[in-house]
């Protein structure tokens, strides 16, 4: 990682420094002031991210839209894979046209008025002038046989709310892979420490958002009505572009470099299939980019730039890839967790509105709910406690020692937490499944489902999400503050976008891997209990997942060693051509 540039070392072409800065005697005062703006910013707008997707189900499925259960989860998830799978699109727009703050300011704009969508379909007006009249189920004859199916009739608005999903995700995935190397311009002056330190931060703000909307938002979502649940979020996007744009002033800007993704493809052609690149070069004497960066205002790298790059690259992308695994692991605690959650003993702990009950988690014959967006605070609350205490006690004082370890290392060791988590996990199944096959139940109504659950308290998985939330402070962090750092300059918005989209590809995984054991003769295949999973092995699909997550911790290391003996051996020259502006 390139030295951070003196404030008066010579900077690059068309990069404006802070207009407020320039009257202080330092540069400290207006760079804390931009990072805590960028802050801000982050924490509104995933709060109004939890704010959309925390209960997109339970709206979808509502008495309003009426969409079958199955559609409803059909959707949630193509939202959420969509915001993370699109974040290289952001990414190399930015690197390539646009620059970051630019790229920022767009996806902001773009994020309030998709976001509009929802609450404008959540009252009657709003849905008839966007959906049309919901179409009149027809009456059809009983369907009495087990084996008997009815296909469902096509949701309706389905087009509309669609679009407007994905447009809302093209817009959080463009701000996902492009606020933190934003914010992390703006302090770069103040040295890697605080590019550390801002990093840490920056993921703290993320979850103080969701823990604001999952207790705000997601209660009035559940006990009052989605139309004022869902104006929130437009709120929190319509504050957070008013304080982007207030705080011009005191930003960094930079412009954009010229993404050299074609010249990273062109090159990987040239490695991987020389006999197709003679064919394409046969074609094309002149050696055009595949994506040509013609509205670049910077002048092009050279080709002894493009290969050091590439070298560069070559050695970032398997560390990325081998965290495939972790965020396989990482996103249990969205499913399978809540799932074994659903079948352990809730107990009464808030006062019951019996009107809300159908969108509640209530134990039969108490008067007491729980919103089900609430099971995902325990990993949330841990990341907000524990990382103000790495920050301002365990890592000053690990650097005093000069025991600070890398960010490889505390992937590495991000990892490790991560397969504890899912080992304590499979440990519990194996016990409730105990008190399953002895016939020691209770019955627990969730919404207008029973089912009978171990009489296990669900404060038994406090450990698992414990170990899940330390393990997101070790893996997720570091990994954010290595996308940043270790990245070529005109690639780090992209590289940014491949960090996440990589995150995005692991839940999918970790949804195909459920998909394929719940075929027939798999170990989550549950005919007999459709909607329960008592009579599923969910236990061996966790130690599966916990032995994928070790193997592949074993190659991390072995990969991430190669990676910081060469990068930081006396014969690794790549530093030089990443100059960072």
């Amino acid at each position: 990682m390139p030295a951070p540039r003196a404030p008066g070392e010579p900077r690059a072409s068309g990069e404006r420094r802070a207009l407020l800065a320039r009257r202080a005697r330092g540069p400290r005062p207006w760079r804390r002031a931009a990072g805590a703006a960028v802050l801000l910013v982050e924490m509104l707008e995933r709060a109004a991210f939890f704010g959309v997707s925390a209960n997109l189900v339970l709206y979808l499925n509502g008495a309003s839209l009426n969409w079958a259960g199955e559609q409803a989860s059909r959707a949630a998830l193509v939202f959420l894979g969509a915001s993370y799978l699109l974040a290289p699109v952001g990414g190399w727009l930015a690197d390539a046209y646009l620059g970051r703050y630019r790229a920022v300011v767009l996806s902001l704009l773009l994020y309030l008025v998709a976001s509009g969508l929802l609450p404008a379909t959540a009252f009657p007006d709003g849905r008839r002038s966007f959906c049309g009249d919901m179409p009149e189920t027809p009456l059809g004859p009983a369907c009495p046989a087990p084996d008997c199916e009815r296909s469902s009739p096509s949701p309706y608005c389905a087009p509309t709310l669609y679009a407007g999903l994905l447009v809302l995700a093209l817009a959080a995935s463009s701000v996902r892979s492009n606020l933190p190397s934003f914010g992390a311009d703006q302090v770069m002056d103040l040295g890697r420490n605080a590019t550390r330190r801002f990093f840490n931060w920056f993921y703290w703000s993320i979850n103080l958002g969701a823990v604001l909307s999952l207790l705000v938002v997601a209660f009035i979502q559940q006990n009052i009505n989605f139309l004022l649940g869902y104006s929130i979020p437009v709120g929190c996007m319509g504050l957070a572009f008013f304080i982007f744009l207030f705080a011009t002033p005191i930003f960094i800007t930079k412009p954009p470099m010229g993404s050299q993704v074609s010249s990273m493809l062109k090159l990987a052609l040239q490695n991987c299939c020389p006999r197709l690149w003679q064919r394409h070069s046969s074609r094309d004497p002149q050696g055009a980019h595949l994506l040509p960066d013609q509205g670049s205002p910077q002048p092009r790298p050279s080709p002894q730039e493009d290969i050091a790059n590439f070298q560069v690259l070559v050695k970032i992308l398997p560390v990325m890839v081998t965290l495939v695994p972790y965020w396989m692991v990482y996103f249990q605690m969205q499913s399978t967790y809540v799932l074994q959650g659903l079948h352990l003993h809730i107990p009464n702990i808030f006062p019951a509105n019996p009107a809300n009950s159908s969108v509640a988690l209530r134990a039969q014959g108490s008067s007491y709910t729980i919103p089900e967006a609430w099971l995902l605070l325990a990993n949330v609350v841990v990341v907000l406690i524990l990382v103000p205490l790495k920050d301002r006690l365990i890592d000053p004082l690990l650097l005093r020692c000069k025991l600070l370890p890398s960010a490889l290392q505390k992937m590495a060791l991000g990892m490790f937490f991560g397969f504890t988590s899912v080992i304590v996990a499979g440990v519990l199944e194996m016990e409730r499944l105990y008190y399953i096959h002895h016939n020691e139940t209770v019955t627990q109504q969730i919404g207008e489902v029973l089912y009978n659950a171990a009489p296990l308290s669900i404060w038994w998985q406090i450990p698992q999400y414990l170990l899940i939330g330390i393990s997101e402070i070790f893996a997720s962090i570091p990994g954010l503050e290595f996308a940043y750092s270790e990245a070529p300059r005109s690639m780090q918005g992209a590289l940014m976008g491949i960090f996440f989209f990589l995150s995005g590809v692991g839940s999918l995984l970790g949804s195909s891997l459920v998909a394929l054991l719940s075929l027939p003769g798999g170990w989550m295949h549950c005919p007999k209990d459709f909607g329960n999973i008592n009579n599923c092995r969910m236990d061996l699909y966790f130690f599966l997942l916990a032995g994928v997550q070790a193997a592949t911790a074993l190659l991390f290391v072995w990969i991430a060693g190669r990676y910081e003996k060469v990068t930081h051996g006396p014969a690794s020259h790549s530093h030089s051509s990443r100059d960072r502006g």
